[in-house]
């Protein structure tokens, strides 16, 4: 899609301002544009952000997600009429690290008086922490932005929230004082759950070779490698060269399985399986929560759970550890989510 210019944009909701807007693909979140009645606006972006948000405001505020489940966050362009979201929202939580610009962008251009853009992956680590790999190298300028698959970071993200939530809805401090203790309790849970079943899985097949790299920043934490990503930097298609590369590599380290997403659908990952041997895993999520909304495992908690146990059976771990981790949201949060169906 051509960029539009931020003048351009707002004028766009200017126009909009007039115009009742559709709900938006909520992620886990009942709220919707006419059902804030004094409730804090908040807008995210990608879905674990989404759904990491909710954990913590509950039903204290009106939450929207504004990037549908199973898109191309790198590559998403804003429509129109998230422009009249943005418009009115409090505040704006998104991942930062340059993973949407377009969306920050718009944001800018269309923040009301006294809002807030919250960049969570920069208050999350610091420079020197940054990973930059085989889908994004140093010389582009742009550090991995997926720090939500370590837990730890995505609780790191919870805990800004509710410090941003506490500074506007003071009155409320208890309320998301006690989700973001839930959800703390819920994070140290599921990182001893992968810890688990990580060891399970032979050391000598703890390698991830992934179609785009969003496990940079969890697979150290759990003693894995990942030793490639088959997406280049553009997110083009890679070249017959880098296929044999790839090809050779795969071989020489003896990789078990290649993992695909949902998200970045590819033609060549079926070609790498059968020169090499690999089995071919496409079932890996990047953004996309499993289940629906209501369901126990649409979740932060169950995305992670899903991945873990993907990794695990192609790996030759026991991915039925993880099937006893309880993925559902913090108490509340799911009858909240129910309610408003």
């Amino acid at each position: 899609m051509r960029h539009i210019s931020a003048p351009i944009w707002l004028g766009i909701m200017l126009v909009l301002s007039g115009c009742s807007a559709a709900p938006a693909d909520i992620s886990s979140s009942p709220a919707t544009s006419s059902d804030t009645r004094g409730r804090l606006r908040l807008v995210t972006t990608v879905s674990p952000i989404t759904n990491i948000v909710y954990n913590i405001a509950g039903d204290q505020a009106a939450v929207v997600g504004i990037v549908p489940e199973g898109v191309n966050s790198h590559t998403f362009e804003p429509a129109p009429s998230d422009a009249r979201k943005l418009a009115e929202a409090d505040l704006i939580f998104i991942n930062g690290l340059r993973l949407e610009e377009p969306t920050r962008r718009l944001a800018e251009a269309n923040l009301k008086e006294g809002a807030e853009i919250v960049l969570l992956g920069d208050l999350t680590i610091a420079p020197d922490d940054y990973v930059y790999d085989f889908s994004f190298p140093k010389e582009a300028g742009s550090p991995n932005p997926h720090l939500w698959p370590n837990p730890f970071y995505a609780l790191k993200y919870a805990e800004i929230v509710r410090d941003k939530l506490i500074e506007r809805d003071g009155a409320n401090e208890a309320y998301y004082r006690a989700n973001y203790d839930l959800f703390h309790g819920r994070i140290e849970a599921l990182d001893a759950a992968v810890r688990e079943t990580v060891a399970s899985i032979p050391e000598e097949n703890r390698k991830l070779l992934t179609y785009h790299d969003s496990w940079a920043y969890f697979a150290p934490l759990y003693g894995m490698a990942v030793i490639g990503a088959i997406q280049p930097s553009d997110f083009a298609e890679p070249s017959a060269r880098e296929l044999v590369q790839i090809i050779e590599q795969i071989k020489a380290e003896r990789v078990p399985a290649i993992f695909g997403s949902e998200v970045f659908p590819s033609p060549v990952l079926e070609q790498i399986a059968r020169e090499t041997g690999a089995t071919y895993v496409d079932d890996l999520r990047d953004d996309d929560l499993p289940g629906q909304p209501g369901d126990s495992n649409h979740s932060y908690l169950g995305l992670m759970a899903a991945n873990v146990r993907v990794m695990a059976q192609a790996l030759g771990g026991d991915p039925s550890i993880m099937a006893q981790f309880d993925t559902s949201n913090v108490p509340g949060v799911d009858a909240a989510i129910q309610q408003n169906q």
